[in-house]
């Protein structure tokens, strides 16, 4: 993990040495919003704690690369293991989770550790934790809780230090309600719960995101470094990102390719243009931040004009 090759502190990198299983593509995460510089906040405060932490957010927001950043800062001398929960064997989940002893099954004639053994002494991070079986997550809970896991096949079980941190798209304790997720597991995750807002709602982020990924295709192909003009900055900020930081990598990465000039304009995003509410609900964030008085008060009579003519057009 780093930050800027200037060294800025709100920028967090995953590098292209360091290598994921996971083979994520959004590789920043920036902390300039208010929203997520408090989340920074948070996240110092709690990677040196011993406790598991989950991370909530959307698909694309970033959840894997801030559990790196948890892992480093935590300064545990293990690995940090990645594992999509999604992507354990129907039928030999258990086996590749805590791995097995010699002889336990065909073909096995060594033993193995697991993911979980790989991440003794490091952090064991669990993507989309929701979806690991049900049997799976009690018997995670259980070597996490004894510090002992039992191996398919074993006779004795092994020691075991692992850190937790997971992750999860779906509010768990909605899951618990319908039965699908273990409840002493999801309190045994309260403690070190983390948001990861979607783009939509950290816009202060969207336009140093888009610099960085800007940059970093440049520089991969090859190309003079371009602007971004302001028409296209109001797009961007506006756009509602339900892809959240892989989509704005990839609006970036094609604007680049096809921008023919010294700035890449709103045509080039290829995005649709945003909603007359949406393009109002910025208008008004960009006017309480600026504390214009002048504006404000007009826009408090656009508003009580248009208040006074909603009964008019409901009835026409």
């Amino acid at each position: 993990m780093s930050v800027s090759p200037v060294g800025d502190p709100s920028l967090l990198i995953f590098p292209d040495a360091d290598k994921s299983p996971l083979s994520i593509r959004a590789k920043a995460l920036v902390f300039i919003d208010p929203r997520t510089r408090q989340l920074r906040k948070e996240v110092e405060r709690l990677a040196s704690l011993p406790v598991p932490i989950l991370i909530q957010g959307e698909t694309g927001t970033g959840k894997e690369l801030l559990a790196r950043h948890i892992h480093r800062s935590s300064e545990r001398p293990g690995l940090f293991v990645a594992l999509s929960c999604s992507s354990l064997s129907p039928n030999h989940g258990e086996a590749e989770l805590f791995g097995y002893a010699a002889g336990a099954h065909q073909g096995a004639p060594s033993s193995r550790a697991g993911w979980l053994g790989s991440a003794n002494g490091g952090t064991l991070y669990l993507d989309e934790i929701a979806d690991l079986p049900l049997a799976l997550q009690a018997q995670l809970l259980g070597v996490l809780e004894t510090g002992e896991a039992w191996r398919v096949g074993a006779t004795q079980p092994i020691p075991v230090d692992v850190r937790l941190v997971a992750a999860s798209s779906v509010d768990l304790w909605q899951s618990v309600k319908a039965g699908k997720f273990d409840e002493r597991l999801a309190h045994y995750l309260s403690d070190g719960r983390l948001e990861l807002p979607p783009l939509r709602e950290r816009v202060g982020d969207v336009l140093p995101l888009a610099e960085y990924f800007l940059g970093i295709y440049t520089q991969r192909l090859r190309l003079p470094l371009p602007g971004i003009s302001l028409a296209a900055q109001r797009v961007l900020e506006r756009h509602d990102w339900p892809g959240n930081t892989r989509e704005l990598e990839n609006v970036v990465h094609f604007a680049l390719l096809v921008c023919d000039g010294d700035e890449i304009e709103a045509h080039h995003l290829n995005l649709p243009a945003a909603p007359p509410l949406k393009r109002l609900e910025h208008a008004l964030e960009q006017l309480l931040d600026e504390g214009d008085t002048g504006q404000l008060a007009a826009l408090r009579e656009l508003l009580r004009r248009a208040e006074a003519r909603a009964p008019v057009l409901a009835a026409s």
